[in-house]
């Protein structure tokens, strides 16, 4: 079907070198806030650290009552894992700056209704990125690490102690895989609503589909987080919640693309 008169593209023609030119100024820009995120983030990389170790320290102060310790056993571990933090926040920071690039870059290429159409996407992915983030930092970590705490042995049990002494490399693995496993998981509406509306999935079969996207949610669950129960379901509820919210996206951008059959 022939598009709106109104519908344009708002470019002008360019040869090759320069949409290359342009492209390499959109790279620089990007290059330039991530560099400049990461001395920031380098700077305070200890305090970012510390910042993320809290649901841990937390707990273990509930547990003892007294002072615990982070360890690192080879002598450069800490300098790598201030390096992966700074790397971390950076990426974060700066995301806004390429991200935004990005967009001035294709933008120019694309028809208006376009541009409305994957605009909102684009505004969304961030926010249930960070939403995902938040879940898994504010209510996952102190659940889960409070479960593996409980296997401590303390003194005077009649046993021998065991008690945790969590290397620092180790820890921010686990928590940068279980933020970004959140993150990602979260864009899962972002995903299937844009899939609805080019038309790759419909509403009905999403509906469909119901009972075995909800199994494939909590296999995906057990296998991007720790070996627990608390993280799987802490995962996979909010996936089906989020998988629901994306049928009710997906019927209110059917009815646009019908039109336009």
């Amino acid at each position: 079907m022939p598009r709106d008169q109104e519908d344009t593209i708002d470019d002008k023609p360019m040869p090759l070198i320069e949409h290359l030119l342009e492209l390499r100024t959109r790279l620089l820009w990007s290059l330039g806030a991530f560099i400049i995120a990461f001395a920031l983030c380098y700077y305070f990389s200890s305090q970012i650290y510390g910042f993320l170790a809290q649901p841990l320290a937390d707990i273990l102060q509930q547990q003892s009552g007294g002072e615990r310790r982070m360890i690192f056993t080879a002598l450069y571990e800490a300098f790598f894992t201030y390096l992966k933090v700074a790397l971390f926040g950076a990426t974060f920071l700066s995301f806004p700056m390429w991200a935004t690039q990005l967009w001035l870059f294709i933008a120019p290429g694309l028809y208006r209704s376009e541009k409305k159409a994957l605009l909102p996407f684009l505004l969304a992915s961030p926010v249930l990125f960070v939403m995902g983030a938040a879940l898994a930092y504010y209510f996952i970590f102190p659940l889960a690490w409070k479960f593996f705490i409980s296997f401590e042995t303390p003194p005077g049990s009649g046993a021998l102690p065991v008690q945790l002494e969590a290397k620092v490399s180790e820890y921010l693995s686990l928590v940068m895989h279980m933020i970004l496993a959140f993150g990602v998981a979260f864009q899962l509406p972002v995903a299937l609503t844009l899939m609805a509306k080019v038309g790759i999935v419909s509403v009905e079969g999403l509906k469909r589909g119901r009972r075995y996207a909800i199994v494939g949610m909590f296999a995906v669950s057990a296998v991007i987080t720790p070996p627990d129960i608390i993280s799987q379901i802490g995962l996979a509820v909010p996936l089906i919640a989020l998988y629901e919210i994306s049928i009710l996206a997906a019927g209110w951008v059917k009815p646009k693309r019908d039109d336009n059959s």
